[in-house]
């Protein structure tokens, strides 16, 4: 659904407007921006999933992603209930399903989807395209993740700021229809509320376009029927003028706000929710040398932290580290400033954790609160040379996809990036690396 489109009016009761919505967006192929390629994408994101997954998609609207999902998710497809409170809606999808043979796998289900009648642990993915504004990304995100069963996925999309200012028209505009934020702080709610980001992707130009598209060529025809004298109730009225509103603060303002996509897990204890971690003190840089000497066979990671410290590339507050729970030092992680033919990013490196620790968290717990720092302080891109088995459940996902590389040889899956905050474009070309790095 989309998040206004018909703003309420005093004089019209809630009842004749959503009426009035609902006919305007009948028939339409989509109730947000979206594409099946985004739906694709983030699927893939999700990594592996048990055959035939069980998932929920909510606010599915005519149900194109639950189709696709059906279709598409786990080895043989997968079990979709596609709850919607329209039941227009749930019509237009029973008869999409049985069209693609597909009706014996989506299950519409009228229901509100902040207060399911699921059990705890039901899904093995959530999904949720253009629908979580419905309840706001917080309260979202606290509701749904019950449902998730283990090691379950939550998949869903939010409106955002894609500029640190916006101007005064895109700002007055969507005041009255919600707050939005910037991808940085929807990724720091994300993991303050329990979940490890394993991806995020910004939608593109042309997802708007395929549902504007629509919308607008059937607002045209309601005006061309006004036009030609039958003029549309004050409810029809009102939604058609929103609407009208909506598409052309697009095309004013579009490139201040865009979608987001975001694939996000429940943190486990063994993710590292019982290491708190915080920013390095003075009192932490023997012990951190200690972690890194332990952890690794040479003292190459240990003296390259140290060589950091001095070097201009250190960046104050982007040295953490993990607890024990007798407030030792754990594990450490640090970010510092690098480059991508020349526009500045971050590397990550190194991460450590002391051998005793190894396997129940603490590393991740510290890798998280660091990228969770950086994106608060309005860092875009952070860069990492590891393991890719380890790496991509913070989100990162081979640099080569953004036309990254290292400047030396190196294993194209070794090679990560993560975009913390999509509205800034990602550089194209060679890393370089602090003096101490040595390359």
């Amino acid at each position: 659904m989309t998040k206004h489109s018909g703003s309420p009016s005093p004089s019209l009761s809630p009842s004749a407007l959503a009426s009035a919505f609902f006919a305007l967006h009948r028939g339409l192929p989509r109730q947000a921006p979206g594409s099946d390629a985004t739906t694709r994408h983030l699927l893939s994101l999700c990594g592996p999933l048990p055959e035939r997954p069980c998932v929920l998609d909510l606010g599915c609207g005519p149900g194109r992603s639950a189709l696709l999902l059906a279709a598409e998710a786990g080895a043989r497809g997968a079990e979709v209930t596609a709850v919607d409170l329209h039941e227009d809606f749930l019509d237009e999808l029973r008869a999409a399903a049985a069209e693609r043979g597909l009706d014996g796998r989506v299950h519409p289900l009228h229901a509100d989807m902040g207060a399911l009648p699921h059990a705890d642990g039901s899904f093995d993915l959530v999904w949720a395209e253009g629908s979580a504004y419905v309840l706001g990304f917080d309260e979202a995100l606290a509701r749904w993740k019950r449902l998730l069963a283990p090691g379950g996925t939550l998949v869903l999309t939010e409106c955002e700021w894609t500029v640190d200012e916006p101007s005064a028209g895109a700002r007055a505009f969507w005041e009255r229809h919600g707050d939005l934020r910037s991808t940085a702080r929807n990724i720091a709610a994300a993991q303050a509320a329990g979940y490890q980001v394993l991806g995020v992707h910004r939608l593109p130009d042309s997802d708007w376009e395929a549902y504007y598209g629509p919308l607008g060529a059937r607002a045209d025809e309601v005006g061309a029927g006004a036009a030609a004298g039958a003029e549309p109730d004050p409810a029809t009225a009102a939604v058609l003028a929103g609407a009208r509103e909506e598409i052309g603060v697009r095309a004013r303002h579009g490139h201040e706000y865009g979608y987001t996509g975001y694939v996000l897990r429940p943190v486990t204890a063994g993710d590292g929710g019982a290491w708190p971690a915080r920013p390095e003190t003075a009192a932490d840089r023997a012990p951190v040398r200690a972690v890194h000497l332990a952890a690794f066979d040479t003292p190459l990671e240990a003296d390259l932290v140290d060589a950091l410290r001095d070097d201009p590339a250190w960046l104050p507050g982007l040295s953490y580290v993990a607890e024990a729970p007798d407030g030792s030092v754990a594990a450490h992680a640090l970010l510092t400033r690098c480059e991508v033919d020349g526009v500045p990013a971050l590397a990550l490196a190194p991460v450590a954790a002391d051998p005793a620790v190894q396997r129940s968290g603490a590393g991740s717990s510290v890798v998280r609160a660091l990228l969770t720092a950086a994106g608060e302080r309005g860092e875009a891109l952070v860069l990492v040379l590891g393991h890719p088995a380890y790496y991509p459940r913070f989100g990162f996902v081979p640099a080569s996809r953004f036309g990254i590389r290292a400047p030396f040889e190196v294993p194209d899956e070794a090679l990560m990036a993560l975009v913390l905050d999509g509205s800034v474009p990602v550089p194209r070309g060679t890393i370089t690396y602090p003096a101490p790095f040595g390359v």
